[in-house]
C-alpha cells in the first residue's frame, strides 16, 4: 500500500511540469487527495485538493497557484495529476501528495516527495 509521487524536475520560469500520484494496494477514488509543498526553511503549505467525490468534485487551490496549476484524476490508472503551467522560481519545492480517505482525517497516505526547481 502506498503512493508514488513523480514528475518533478528543474525548468525555466514559466516552464510548465505534471506532477503524478500513482496508488497502489487501494482505491485512489475513495480518497480526496492533496498536493503539498515545501521549500527550504519554510513550513509545508498545500497546493491543492480534489475530493473523493465523483460528482461534483470539489477542487482547492492555493492563491498563489490558481490559474497556473489544474489538478485531475485518471481513476481508471488509480493516478492523480498536478500540472503546474507558468512556473515561477518561488514554486520551488518538494512537492508530496498525500491522500485522505474521509473530511477530518488525517491524510493516511503520503508520497514520498518530488523535487520541482525552477530557475534561469
Amino acid at each position: 500500500v502506498q503512493l508514488q509521487a513523480s514528475g518533478g524536475g528543474s525548468v525555466q520560469p514559466g516552464g510548465s511540469l505534471r506532477l503524478s500520484c500513482v496508488a497502489s494496494g487501494f482505491n485512489l477514488g475513495d480518497y480526496a487527495v492533496a498536493w503539498f509543498r515545501q521549500a527550504p526553511g519554510k513550513e509545508r503549505e498545500a497546493v491543492s485538493c480534489i475530493d473523493s467525490s465523483d460528482e461534483n468534485t470539489d477542487y482547492y487551490y492555493a492563491e498563489s497557484v490558481k490559474g497556473r496549476f489544474t489538478l485531475s484524476r485518471d481513476n481508471a490508472k488509480n493516478s492523480v495529476y498536478l500540472q503546474m503551467n507558468d512556473l515561477r522560481p518561488e514554486d520551488t519545492a518538494v512537492y508530496y501528495c498525500a491522500a485522505q480517505r474521509l473530511p477530518g482525517d488525517q491524510y493516511g497516505y503520503w508520497g514520498q516527495g518530488t523535487q520541482v526547481t525552477v530557475s534561469s
